[in-house]
């Protein structure tokens, strides 16, 4: 399994980013996916998930400005992120599972992209 994460970059206050994650190596569109991010000195927390039958379930404090998505056709996993915030800052990650429900717990998930940095300033 290889997650591959792009579209990271820096920004100002209230705007947007809209993150991607190929996936190659496995039945992408029978498992669940889900998004995470680390800040520096922090824990990684989940951000939003998304089962395999396209349920998904957010962060609190991203809820309304964040949207995952996928699209099955291409592999792909997208976060699309308005109105960001300075403590959205960090490596975002991809990660997904041979399980069908994801969850927004980061040790319920088996493999792992490698990260995209997120800036706002």
């Amino acid at each position: 399994v290889q997650l591959v994460e792009s579209g990271g970059g820096s920004v100002q206050a209230g705007g947007s980013l809209k993150l991607s994650c190929v996936s190659s190596g496995y039945a992408y569109q029978s498992y669940c996916m889900g998004w995470f991010r680390q800040a520096p000195g922090k824990e990684r927390e989940g951000v939003a998930s998304i089962d395999a039958d396209g349920s998904t379930s957010y962060r609190q404090s991203v809820r309304g400005r964040f949207t995952i998505s996928k699209d099955n056709a291409k592999a792909t996993l997208y976060l699309q992120m308005n109105n960001l915030k300075p403590e959205d800052t960090g490596t975002y990650y991809c990660a997904t599972d041979d399980v069908v429900v994801g969850t927004l717990n980061v040790g319920w998930y088996k493999y792992w992209g490698r990260g995209t940095q997120v800036t706002v300033s």
